[in-house]
């Protein structure tokens, strides 16, 4: 048994202050006040945190930390790949991560196929599902790559084809970043993709695509920026918008009706300013399920009030409570905190389709959970914080 301060459990149950959580076999068992749990479990292990605050674990779903990143960051050759994209998951778990949504796009510098991601993380402490997807970086040249034809560099016209976005389908787990129905910009400088918010399809490629995935009984997504690609993205049945940048009004209207999803990412990762706190907030009063999410990783767009960054260099998962903390601490006068805090629990887990395994605090679920100085992102913004991370009832990160 594990006791805190309160328990902020982000179900039905609310906020349990003096809380205690029973776990076996890596499982909740219960959840109740320390006193109702101890007068019926006196004799059980007890974990004394009362002078903390225990939280689900944090979801990051959608990032690009064992395709891209190890190439960005580090010196790395095909032979070191793996070494540093587990190095890089380490951070993520030190974060207070334990699940990630994972876009595997096609490299021109790693051809590693999707199965072989798989392989490599299977046994590393953190859920990852992972989304395969086509890409089209915007050079003067727009690149564009796939998840199935791994580095070789393909015609805009493959990226519709058939067999390949059927294999997409198929071995997607989730509705990432599919389909780019705009030129991204990625981690490059502004001068290095001139092309970046380009549209690269119409209307019925698109309804393909998204035919394709659903006969295949998949949930799409898609990175999208801009009322005119959201509009396409709309029509063409799109189930999960990333980013979403420059959404209308009207816009957030048909969200709500059809039921869509939308991953926010203050941080950046399309060619227009990206969600600010007031764009997040009006998302969440029409009641969609709104992730905050890192995309890392990624340079902080420049200039803009709710990022705390001093320079550009490239952030990752050890920023997601920075990055959605002013969204959050404005939703926390018109929400409970169970409802802030789904930002980065609940919402992103429904949103990988796990929210029966993990992204609450109660019986069933598997014991994912952070023992940290506050609400993460609400409270605390910063990763020491965090005291403990148990992934599946086992300590995996402890800081003193």
């Amino acid at each position: 048994m594990i006791r805190g301060k309160k328990l902020v459990t982000v179900s039905e149950l609310g906020t349990i202050k003096d809380g205690a959580m029973l776990i076996e076999n890596g499982v909740i068992k219960k959840v109740d006040t320390w006193e109702n749990l101890i007068k019926h479990l006196p004799e059980v292990e007890v974990i004394d945190c009362s002078n903390y605050v225990i939280t689900p674990s944090l979801i990051d779903c959608h990032t690009h930390l064992l395709e891209f990143a190890p190439t960005s960051l580090y010196p790395v050759t095909l032979e070191t790949h793996f070494l540093a994209s587990k190095g890089i998951l380490f951070q993520a778990l030190a974060s207070g991560i334990t699940a990630l949504g994972e876009q595997i796009c096609g490299h021109p510098l790693c051809d590693f196929s999707i199965e072989d991601y798989r392989k490599e993380v299977k046994d590393f402490p953190i859920d990852i599902s992972f989304a395969a997807t086509s890409i089209s970086i915007g050079f003067e040249d727009i690149a564009h790559f796939t998840s199935i034809t791994q580095s070789q560099n393909v015609k805009q016209t493959d990226l519709s084809n058939t067999k390949i976005v059927k294999k997409m389908a198929e071995s997607s787990d989730y509705p990432g970043e599919n389909i780019f129905i705009n030129a991204t910009p990625a981690n490059f400088t502004k001068e290095m993709v001139p092309r970046a918010g380009e549209m690269i399809y119409d209307l019925n490629e698109l309804k393909k695509m998204t035919s394709i995935f659903h006969e295949s009984g998949k949930s799409i997504g898609c990175h999208v920026a801009g009322e005119e690609g959201i509009e396409l993205a709309l029509n063409a049945g799109f189930d999960v918008l990333h980013h979403a940048h420059g959404i209308t009004d009207s816009q957030i209207d048909k969200v709500a009706e059809a039921g869509v999803q939308i991953v926010a990412t203050p941080i950046g990762g399309t060619h227009l300013e990206p969600n600010s706190p007031e764009d997040i907030i009006r998302l969440v009063n029409k009641k969609i399920p709104v992730s905050i999410s890192t995309d890392g990783y990624l340079p902080p767009y420049p200039n803009v009030p709710w990022l705390p960054f001093k320079d550009s260099s490239l952030k990752g998962p050890e920023v997601l409570m920075q990055i959605a903390h002013s969204a959050m601490k404005q939703m926390k006068e018109q929400y409970d905190e169970n409802q802030v805090l789904a930002l980065l629990t609940a919402n992103p887990a429904k949103l990988l389709g796990k929210e029966a395994e993990f992204g609450s605090l109660k019986p069933g679920l598997k014991a994912n959970f952070l023992v940290a100085e506050g609400i993460p992102g609400l409270e605390i913004t910063q990763v020491t914080g965090i005291k403990n991370v148990y992934y599946q009832g086992v300590k995996v990160i402890e800081r003193k």
